[in-house]
This record gives C-alpha cells, structure tokens and sequence, in this order.
C-alpha cells in the first residue's frame, strides 16, 4: 500500500522518507494537496500525518468522522489523552514523530498488516478504559471457553504473554494458542483491537 507524508515540516518530511528509505512515498503539505496526491482517495493510503502542524485539519475529519482508513499521527511530543482520543476514533496508530527507525518501520508494517499500534504507555492507559460492559461480559460468556475468558481477563489487565503463562501456570506456546483462538473468535488482529472491543 501506498504511504503519504503530510507535514508542513519539510524537514519531518525529509526525515521521515529516510526512515522509509525503499518505500514509495507521496508527500501533502495540507488537507488540499493531500486530496490531489490520492485523487480523493484516501482510503486507499497509509497516511502518516504531524499532529503539530496539521491538528486542525485532521480535527475537522474527527469531527465529521471522515477520518481516512489508514490514519497514523505523530506529534512531537505524545500524549496519552491524545493518544486515546484519536485511537477510539479509529486513527490506527500513535506516537512521536521522532521515533527510531526500527519503531518507525515497525509501526508502519502493524498498520498495513491492519493492526493497531501504540507505544506502551498508551496501550497499557488503553487497557484500563472502564471495566467491561454487560454486553462484553456476555459475549465474551457466549464465544470463548472458560480458559480463553480467563486469558483475556488477563490481557486486559496488560499482563505479556509471559506473565499470563506465569498466572495460570500453563506454557507460553498454550497462551499463544488461546490467544490466536479468542483474536479468530472475537474477529480482532491484535491486543489493543480486543480492548477496543470490550472496553468502550
């Protein structure tokens, strides 16, 4: 998939396309030229947008929820409250915009895999959003085994792989297993997917 940079910083753009080095790149200065390099359609990029030069404009898509697919915004220095805000309103990942390339790299190949991405802090503020609903409870109750339930109890409390195997004294291997299973069940790809389910 093709990926835009969108900054009014033209040195973060620069920066930015040496991170990504052997990938294609399309560059937009703002909301207009960002319509003309995809010819309206955004859906159809990965956008790594400068939350300090283009709040506003990515605000406005907020707010009429047209927010595009593939949506990552970096900002110079990261907020959790940010951070949570523009997850729950489906951009799919956020962090600073001067990450190191191998987290840069990282985050891009989770977002084109369809995944979420977050730097810990945030997931780990993610994971505490409320308790679980009734109706998450229920579905949960409906779909996983009793053993799944316990693992995503777990997750949900941000314990690693290590640390549920550790809890329920079962192995690595059979907590990848559960995990696998309850992502197929719950129709999610990730960890921070499955909060977003269940902790709305």
């Amino acid at each position: 998939m093709k990926t835009v940079l969108l900054s009014e910083n033209e040195n973060l753009i620069s920066e930015w396309k040496n991170k990504l080095q052997n990938t294609k790149v399309l560059t937009a200065y703002d909301e207009e030229s960002l319509r003309e390099v995809t010819s309206g359609n955004l859906d159809e990029f990965i956008i790594i947008a400068d939350y300090d030069t283009i709040a506003s404009g990515i605000n406005k898509m907020l707010t009429a929820n047209t927010l595009p697919k593939q949506l990552i915004v970096l900002e110079k220095i990261p907020e959790v409250l940010i951070g949570k805000n523009l997850i729950l309103h489906g951009v799919k990942a956020y962090g600073n915009t001067r990450m190191l390339e191998n987290h840069f790299r990282q985050m891009l190949k989770t977002v084109s895999s369809g995944k979420v991405w977050s730097y810990p802090e945030l997931t780990a503020q993610l994971s505490k959003l409320n308790t679980l609903t009734s109706e998450a409870q229920s579905m949960l109750h409906n779909k996983l085994t009793d053993k799944e339930q316990e693992v995503t109890l777990l997750i949900l409390e941000g314990l690693t792989n290590e640390a549920i195997a550790n809890k329920l004294d079962i192995t690595i291997r059979t907590v990848k297993a559960h995990i696998g299973s309850i992502f197929q069940k719950l129709h999610v790809n990730d960890r921070l997917s499955l909060v977003l389910l269940l902790k709305q």
